[in-house]
């Protein structure tokens, strides 16, 4: 009985983590939203914690900040109080990384010493905690990307690197909790179901790194048009240097998010069909239900945002501003949704 109850509180802290861990996702999108990313030339993983704490040390900050590209053909008319706004939503999104850091460090320590955890989920932990460490330092070499007299922003690759290890932290980190929490029963072991999913789930990777290049290159508003795009089904030359469309150009990279989506959904609607006489499995249930209800949240949320871009104003965070938040949360709960199905969906193991 003890042993039930240390392995249901490690599972409720990995979920805790997950939570974070999806919050700072989206302060991340934030701090894009805002054209934070930048703000903060330095990487002080300890002293960052403290945000400048007298005038001087502010106007010493945004000194710094009006030595690279972004300030000098962009921002130029930026006073301190507009520094301050958006150093505050990358400091935010560092000291959130902190918070993570400690929560999963300080628990992990009482853990060990109360002798919670079980000898099998000592490599896991380990992992966890390398992946995080390496996704600090993936940010940072993002960040320094943009820090330089050339560049307004990051590399849209870089931020795409960035976003898709962080979703591969948090979906090991969803596989860790399940494997503590959900029962050997609740899997159903069925080999079809499976295989859809794993394709279902490989495309959703694919389309959040095409929706972290639609970020990355800003390219919303290149068609905010629907269901056309910019008047056209398949925009024109799209297969002239497809590979260079479809990574650096606007258009080229819109086509594909869209095209993605609709296969997703497809696909989603064609296996959930196929699932939905699996009944005896409440976990799931929920996960193959919320699928189909995330797929098409996503579409419409995707399609709302385009449609809104035109009325982007910089420096203010408007309705295209929390429809990209929310369409990028969507598409983050539709990932880890199918890497639960693909969990499930395999064959009943235990755990000693």
């Amino acid at each position: 009985m003890q042993q039930q109850r240390s392995t249901r509180i490690v599972a409720n802290w990995i979920f805790v983590g997950v939570a974070m861990l999806i919050i700072q996702v989206l302060l991340g999108g934030i701090t894009r939203l805002t054209g934070s990313g930048l703000s903060i030339t330095e990487w002080k993983p300890m002293m960052g914690a403290m945000p400048p704490m007298s005038e001087t040390e502010w106007q010493q900050a945004f000194d710094k900040y009006q030595q690279i590209a972004q300030y000098k053909y962009l921002n130029t008319h930026f006073t301190l109080s507009n520094f301050k706004f958006i150093f505050f939503w990358e400091w935010f999104h560092r000291l959130w990384a902190r918070l993570i850091g400690l929560a999963f460090l300080i628990p992990f320590i009482y853990f060990i010493v109360k002798k919670y955890f079980k000898s099998w989920m000592l490599v896991p932990l380990i992992i966890l905690f390398l992946l995080g460490g390496l996704q600090g330092a993936i940010g940072w070499i993002m960040v320094q990307s943009g820090l330089n007299d050339n560049d307004l922003y990051v590399s849209h690759i870089r931020l795409a690197v960035h976003f898709m290890a962080a979703m591969i932290l948090i979906s090991y980190a969803l596989i860790f909790g399940l494997k503590l929490s959900i029962e050997p029963s609740q899997r159903i072991a069925e080999t079809r179901l499976l295989n859809g999913a794993i394709i279902i789930t490989a495309l959703v990777f694919i389309q959040l790194i095409f929706g972290a290049f639609m970020a990355g290159l800003k390219a919303a508003n290149s068609a905010p048009t629907w269901p056309d795009i910019n008047g056209m089904i398949v925009p024109e030359g799209i297969f002239s240097g497809f590979f260079h469309n479809i990574v650096y150009n606007k258009i080229g990279v819109h086509f594909i998010h869209r095209t993605l989506a609709y296969l997703i959904a497809l696909f989603i609607l064609i296996w959930w069909f196929t699932a939905r006489s699996i009944s005896y499995s409440k976990a799931f249930n929920y996960a193959k239900n919320s699928a189909l209800f995330l797929v098409i949240a996503q579409i419409a949320l995707g399609v709302f945002t385009v449609l809104s871009s035109p009325k982007i104003i910089a420096g203010k965070f408007g309705l295209f501003e929390w429809l990209a938040e929310l369409h990028q949360l969507t598409g983050m709960l539709l990932l880890l949704t199918m890497v639960a199905v693909v969990y499930i969906s395999g064959r009943k193991v235990t755990t000693a």
